[in-house]
């Protein structure tokens, strides 16, 4: 099988045995960026557009680096050497991070985030920065400055969004591990669409520190893979306080790796009500019927279940969020970092400069942000989406006294094309309508494949668990996958080509 279709798990195993070396492993994945992502600064019609910048050369010194420390005999991480897509929202130093957004256009960062530092620390290779929605602000990657990423299933469809750039280079081959941040589904909706896994941590458990923020109650950081234990070996070295940031949850993350196999039997598994039905596709449907008798096989207790105010949940968030990031996204004047517009006084070259700089998307969160916060509507709009973060938090709490774990499909669609939504923001929108409520109520949830549609696109299951149970959440998932066999390999007449060795 060639290197580039192996796990991360399997390409650390190998080079911890010396079959194979971190530098013949980083560049099989860098010629299959060059092969199927295009020039980052013009792609082509079939290009996937994953990434915004490739560091091949640190990413080539960094894993000659790890072989000769393997080489003397020094302890190293136990993802050593594998390659990892890094979306463009954490700052990384001296590369260029632009958060997706033309404003932030030629920015080279002086520090790291700290899960870049926890990523160096456990010698995994950074090949690269992601494309993604600007600023996270979207659920196909097209509201990128720098154009639309592809989806490797469907090249003329969407990679989902926001991290849709991070979840079309797993599911391309182009890396077996990605970082992806999740505001309101933004790692679980690209990974149901891309059939890959995308894990959304409690709020708090993986730094926010040097991620560039949208809306900050809300941001979470966490990882994306093709397979359940590789999101999870990824999620132990990110994870863990950070006094940095002072959302940081001051205790030392549990080990989610060894309890992986655990039996799931007896488990009781509630179905959200309020999270299916009407508007989700009828190949969505099907699936995820077919997911709750794969749970049910595994010796799960499958229940019906009643969030209340999920339905409200949607909306909450789209004034919640975009006045979070009408505040965060007021520092981009010209004058600290990216962009600026020379005009004749200060006020005009702000002007010019966030006018050149933001994309449509942006602009309109901004003024919608800023219409939420204005003095007489604070009130009335605000406030009473705060109220309604707390009544679906409370439900979660109460369904939790019953269940184990809750269930969904991850997102009322499969992967739609390029520009069949552009012009509609509220189709948009919906799709976070089952992702939502996770984000609001700061609780884990993972988006495992659950299969394919009529149209032979990937379809996601959504798991979500109590606060700080990452480990329940993953369990679920590894015996889910092991028991639907889903092949992550992208097929079908108008896929990314695949080498022939990994079909058969």
């Amino acid at each position: 099988m060639e290197l580039i279709a192996r796990s991360a798990a399997e390409l650390a195993r190998l080079m911890a045995i010396g079959e194979v070396s971190a530098r013949e492993v980083v560049d099989a994945h860098l010629a299959r960026i060059a092969e199927v992502d295009g020039d980052p600064t013009g792609p082509g019609p079939r290009d996937i557009h994953a990434f915004l910048h490739v560091t091949a050369d640190a990413a080539r010194a960094h894993a000659a680096d790890i072989d000769a420390r393997r080489a003397r005999g020094e302890a190293l991480g136990d993802l050593a050497g594998v390659p990892l897509a890094l979306k463009d929202v954490f700052v990384t130093r001296g590369v260029p991070t632009t958060c997706g957004s033309r404003i932030l256009e030629g920015w080279r960062p002086p520090y790291d985030a700290t899960v870049v530092e926890r990523l160096r620390a456990a010698d995994v290779v950074v090949v690269g920065k992601t494309n993604m929605d600007e600023f996270a602000m979207g659920s196909s990657t097209e509201n990128s400055g720098y154009g639309p990423s592809r989806n490797p299933w469907d090249l003329d469809r969407v990679p989902g969004g926001s991290s849709g750039g991070s979840s079309a280079a797993v599911a391309a081959l182009q890396a077996p591990l990605a970082l992806g941040t999740d505001t309101g589904g933004s790692i679980r909706q690209p990974a149901a669409v891309t059939g890959t896994v995308g894990l959304k941590p409690t709020y708090g458990v993986v730094s926010r520190y040097g991620l560039i923020a949208f809306a900050s109650s809300l941001d979470q950081a966490g990882p994306m893979a093709r397979t359940v234990e590789d999101a999870a070996l990824l999620h132990q070295v990110i994870a863990g306080h950070d006094p940095r940031d002072s959302t940081s949850i001051p205790e030392p993350a549990p080990d989610v790796v060894a309890p992986l196999r655990d039996s799931i039997r007896g488990m009781r598994v509630g179905v959200v009500r309020e999270l299916g039905g009407e508007g989700y596709e009828p190949g969505v449907a099907a699936s995820f019927r077919d997911a709750l008798a794969t749970l049910e096989s595994l010796g799960t207790d499958v229940v019906e279940c009643s969030l209340p105010h999920a339905p409200l949940a949607l909306p909450a968030y789209y004034l919640i969020a975009p006045s979070e990031a009408s505040s965060n996204l007021a520092r981009y004047d010209g004058v600290r970092y990216g962009l600026r517009v020379d005009a004749p006084t200060t006020e005009e070259m702000n002007a010019a400069t966030r006018a050149h700089g933001f994309g449509a998307e942006v602009k309109r969160r901004i003024m919608i942000g800023t219409y939420a916060l204005s003095a007489g509507y604070f009130d009335a709009y605000y406030l009473q989406a705060g109220k309604v973060r707390t009544l679906v938090l409370r439900d979660f709490q109460a369904a939790f006294d019953e269940v184990d774990v809750l269930v969904s499909p991850t997102s009322p669609n499969v992967a739609f094309p390029i520009a069949e939504k552009v012009d509609d923001p509220l189709a948009m929108y919906l799709n976070d309508i089952a992702t939502v409520p996770a984000n609001l109520a700061g609780i884990p949830a993972i988006s495992v494949p659950s299969g394919l549609d009529d149209a032979g696109l990937p379809v996601g299951l959504q798991i979500m668990a109590p606060a700080l149970r990452e480990d329940v959440a993953l369990r679920v998932a590894w015996a889910f996958e092991q028991a639907s066999g889903f092949d992550p390999m992208p097929r079908g007449a108008n896929a990314v080509a695949v080498p022939g060795e990994v079909a058969a």
